[in-house]
This record gives structure tokens, C-alpha cells and sequence, in this order.
């Protein structure tokens, strides 16, 4: 990864630092797009010192705002000459709806339609990169739930676990319609589910979703365990021009039924054009 550049969202914390901080042993260039700067600066500066790697940068962008996320990608654009890999790690959960500055529902708009956004955004920056790569970081909640693509900001009988495995659907059928949009061009996407990771993740959530989050605390991995397949997915030569695909431990495996849905995924990617207002050009 000596000279790959690697864009990393979510890298202030949990899967996301563990992913940038191996990344930056390996030898990339890093771009750590964070909400807070003042803690991407500070877990800059350590990995900087784990790693001996003195090539990161951080990047202020809030994924809850289709400005901030405009504006983080034209500087991105203006600033470097090539990206390699762009890892979507960023993820959010949220106890009760919250509405994100442009008026959608947190967890959608910050788990889907930020990703949908800055990919977008940034997609001719990855093809002129030549061999790049998407990551899209999912999960295995996204077999819990259907997808209403004319109901994604709903209020009424709001449940955020619903809502969450509901934008992790949402990832793999961004993903699978990615891949076949960019068939042809030397850029793959692939997407992940990093397993029950030990994370500060669900400290939003109450009651019974807590309840059902604290019984899987058994079942829960380290955090490094977690990012190794965003790593291989990011740097192993043994997935280069792999596409449209769901990994699971480094391994190829089955996506619930529904994310292969064809007419879901383009009626999803349509909403998403729509919703974000950026017609993409893949």
C-alpha cells in the first residue's frame, strides 16, 4: 500500500481507527474525513506515532449534511491527484428519529444517502486513480428487515434497529447496483459486514434494544478483528478486479435474498439522486 492513497470515513473511533491505523502500517497515504477534527487530529497523531507513517491528513465532513458533504469533496477533489481506495466506514445509530440538517432521518441519512453522496462526488477521482477501490462497511442487520424506498424517513412506529438494518440493506444494494455501473472501468466496489464488534456504538440505544444489544456481548469481537476485512478488502491483491460482492471474515458470502432485488436497487438509487440532489453520471 506504499503508494496507494486510502480516503477512510468514521476514522475517529472504533472500526474505523483500528482499519486506519493498520492501513497506515501497511504504508498508505491517509485522508481521515471526521466530524470532529480535534479527534482526528489527536488519533492522527497516534497512529502516526504506531505506525511511523507521517503521511495522514484529516478532513472535516459531517455526513448528516449534503453541504458539508459537497464541501469536503470538492476539496478533496482540488487537493490530491489521486485516490485509490475509499473506505465508507462512517456509521450511526441513534435512539429516537432525529432529523439530519437536511430534514431525513439520521440513520438513513448518514448510513445511506451520505455514503450514496460522497461516492458519487468523488467517482471521477477514483477513475482517473486508475486500479481503485469502494468499501462499503454493512452489516449482517441488514437480513433483518425489508426496505420501503417511498417510506425511508418515516416517523410513525419509529424503531431504530429497524431503521438501522434498514441502511445496511440500503448499503449492499448500493453496492451491487455500483458494481454493475461501473462494469468496465478499472474501479470495484464491494461491501462487508465486520461481525459484532466491541464499540461505543450502541450507547444511543435504550430499553429493550439494549436489553438485545447487551445479550450479544458474548458473541463480540475486538475492534481489530472487526476491521481486518476492511483492510483486506482495501489492500489484498487476492480481491483485485473482484466487484459487486459481500464479504464476511475476508470470505465471499451470500447477501440476504432481497439485496440482489434489481428493481429495488434501481428504484433505491433513483430516490437516492433525488433525495441528494446529484444526478451521478456512473
Amino acid at each position: 500500500m506504499k503508494d496507494r492513497s486510502v480516503l477512510l470515513t468514521g476514522a475517529n473511533s472504533g472500526i474505523g481507527r483500528a482499519t486506519a491505523e493498520a492501513l497506515a502500517k501497511k504504508g498508505a497515504s491517509l485522508i481521515l474525513a471526521c466530524r470532529d477534527t480535534a479527534k482526528g487530529e489527536a488519533v492522527r497523531k497516534e497512529i502516526m506515532a504506531s505506525s511511523g507513517n507521517g503521511r495522514i491528513d484529516v478532513v472535516k465532513v459531517d455526513l448528516a449534511s449534503f453541504a458539508s458533504i459537497r464541501e469536503f469533496a470538492a476539496e478533496v477533489n482540488r487537493t490530491y491527484d489521486k485516490l485509490d481506495v475509499l473506505i465508507n466506514n462512517a456509521g450511526i445509530m441513534m435512539n429516537e428519529w432525529t432529523p439530519t440538517a437536511d430534514g431525513l432521518d439520521t440513520i438513513m441519512g448518514v448510513n445511506h444517502f451520505g455514503t450514496f453522496l460522497l461516492t458519487g462526488l468523488l467517482a471521477d477521482l477514483l477513475k482517473a486513480s486508475g486500479r481503485s477501490r469502494i468499501v462499503t462497511v454493512s452489516s449482517m442487520a441488514h437480513k433483518m428487515y425489508k426496505l420501503d424506498v417511498d417510506d425511508l424517513h418515516k416517523k410513525h412506529k419509529y424503531m431504530p434497529s429497524r431503521a438501522y438494518g434498514q441502511s445496511k440493506l440500503a448499503n449492499i444494494l448500493f453496492t451491487y447496483e455500483l458494481a454493475r455501473r461501473l462494469s468496465g472501468s478499472s474501479v470495484t466496489a464491494n461491501c462487508l459486514h465486520p461481525g459484532i464488534v466491541k464499540t461505543s456504538f450502541a450507547k444511543r440505544l435504550t430499553g429493550l434494544e439494549m436489553l438485545s444489544f447487551a445479550a450479544l456481548k458474548p458473541f463480540m469481537i475486538p475492534v481489530e478483528k472487526g476491521a481486518a476485512t476492511s483492510v483486506f478488502l482495501a489492500s489484498s491483491p487476492k480481491v483485485e478486479g473482484v466487484s459487486g460482492q459481500y464479504f464476511i471474515r475476508c470470505k465471499e458470502a451470500r447477501s440476504s435474498k432481497l439485496s440482489h432485488d434489481l428493481q429495488l436497487a434501481r428504484k433505491l438509487w433513483e430516490e437516492s439522486e433525488r433525495v441528494t440532489g446529484f444526478k451521478s453520471a456512473l
